[in-house]
Formats: C-alpha cells, structure tokens, sequence
C-alpha cells in the first residue's frame, strides 16, 4: 500500500475543512448600519444638577441585585466597615457617581455607567453574541446564558465599563443595561431615573433629549461647556451628559467620532468569518493526523508480514 503523496494530503486538507465551514456559521454580533435610531431611547445626565446623594446608586442595586447576581460592597477603612461604599464600577456595581472638586467651591459630581453606544464596539467584539444591541431601542445588554468568559468587550470597550465578577463562583460581566428586564419593563424607565430627587437624570427618545440638551445650552450658555458629550465619540451614544467642567476632568475620556467598531468588525467578518480561520487550522490538524495513523498502519501490517 503507498504512503498519501502531498496531492493526497492536500485535497483530504481542503475537503475536510469545507465540509467543517459548510455547517459552521458566524457568531460574532454586527454593528453594521447600528447607527442612530428615531426609535432609540437614551439617558440624559445634567451633572450642574446632581446633588451627588447617589440615590441613583442605590436604586440599581436594589432593582437589579437578584436578576444580574449583585452583591453588597464591603470596604473597610481605619477599621470602620462601610456596606456598599464602591470606589468604581465593579463585578457588583453598575452605575456610581463620583466628585470631581476643582476647589471648595468649584466642584461636580459625574454619573458613570454603561454608554450604550450606537456603534457598541463590545457588540461588534463579543464572539458569541453575549452582547446584543436592540434595533429598536438601542439598549446594548448582556446575556449570561451565551457568554463565554473571554472578556473581550471590556478589552474593546472605549469607556471601560464592563466589568468581570473575578470574586463569584460563577462569573458574569457587570454593566448598566437600562434596567431592560426589570424597571423598564415594568415602569418604561431605569431606576436610576425614576429615583433621581432632582431631575439629574432624564429619559426619553434620543432624539428629542439631544434637543432638549442643546436647548439647554443655548439657553444657558454660562452655565454649561458647549458640548454634548455622546452625541459624537465614537459613533455616538445613548447615555448624553452636560457638564459645567471640560469632561476630560469628569474622567469621561476625549475620543474620536470613529467607532472602532468598524474595524473590529472588518475582522471579524474576513479572518474569523464563518470560523474560517479556525476550522481551516482543525482541517489542517484532521489530515495531519489522519496521515499519520495511516503510516502507522501500514508499518504494524508491514512488521506483522
């Protein structure tokens, strides 16, 4: 019996990776043609009228504990223990506000949670659609049930928002989503909104709540930077702040209009699109081995003759 020649290896290599790629199919989510929406619904945070009392905190936490696997936060300073003092978002926080102070007299408190970007790069990264963006409401969610622990929508994400639950037996990554099967569904807000006591946090249709915030600027000129912030980085986004403060000193990052979504995406869709890339390199390894057994085959019958 002669040993496969290379043509052999060769065709058994190509045959075995079609007939792979013939039933695979592409899992990474699209981004494409996600841009802004006259249906997306969107959160506006005026941060010249937070009072920094955190309610908004406390009701995503309280909504939210049993269905996204939340915990309390524990910290401990000069032996004092502090029940859910987060100094950041974390595995067990998904919104926080924080104080930027200029001086005793200049200061502002900032809402941090996720963007809900209408390009979400976490989308366009996710390998196994555990990120998903809503046509129709734009809301960008998380699905436990799909994920596989690879974290590369906190590697893509350009806000930095999601977060990985390191401390949990069984882990999940942490980010805001609108509190889409929980208070939105029942009420048709989040429950950082309907808690706000003044007004800080607005919800509604993107559209008119980016009117509503160039309004307020021309209205008030003096009082806030002229900038929306979200209405251009990368994409654009469906969480809007206004802001006395430049918003770099807010710890919000100063960021391009391009979404790298499109670029993580042009990957996805050419070197992995289909598991190309990974089922050619299985076909490779299949014939490798398939080859090998054969020669060791032919040798045992060779030495039983």
């Amino acid at each position: 019996m002669k040993s496969t020649s290379r043509r052999d290896f060769l065709k058994l290599m190509g045959l075995t990776g079609a007939a792979c790629l013939a039933t695979a199919a592409p899992l990474c989510a699209s981004t494409e043609g996600g841009g802004e929406s006259e249906t997306a619904i969107a959160m506006l945070y005026d941060a010249t009228m937070c009072v920094g009392c955190k309610a908004c905190m406390a009701a995503c936490k309280r909504v939210n504990m049993d269905q996204n696997n939340l915990s309390y936060e524990h910290l401990a300073t000069d032996g004092d223990k502090l029940w859910d003092a987060p100094k950041d978002l974390s595995g067990d926080t998904r919104t926080i506000i924080k104080l930027y102070k200029e001086s005793d007299t200049r200061f502002s408190y900032v809402k941090h949670s996720c963007m809900h970007c209408t390009k979400p790069a976490c989308v366009s990264a996710c390998p196994v659609k555990a990120m998903t963006k809503d046509p129709v409401t734009g809301v960008v969610a998380y699905n436990k049930n799909a994920c596989i622990g690879c974290r590369y929508c906190q590697v893509a994400c350009a806000y930095n928002i999601p977060r990985f639950q390191w401390a949990k037996a069984i882990p999940q990554i942490v980010k805001c989503d609108f509190c889409k099967e929980t208070n939105l569904k029942a009420k048709g807000k989040p429950a950082c909104g309907e808690t706000c006591p003044v007004g800080a946090i607005s919800f509604g249709k993107r559209k008119d709540l980016l009117a509503e915030a160039h309004k307020r600027i021309a209205d008030q000129p003096g009082r806030y930077v002229n900038k929306v912030y979200g209405e251009k980085e990368v994409g654009g986004a469906n969480h809007l702040y206004l802001a006395a403060f430049p918003f770099e000193k807010l710890g919000l990052p100063a960021l391009k209009e391009e979404s790298p979504a499109a670029l993580s995406e042009h990957i996805q869709h050419t070197i992995y699109k289909g598991f190309i890339a990974p089922v050619a390199l299985y076909g490779v390894l299949c014939a490798v081995a398939m080859k090998n057994k054969k020669e060791q085959e032919q040798l045992g019958h060779g030495e039983d003759n």
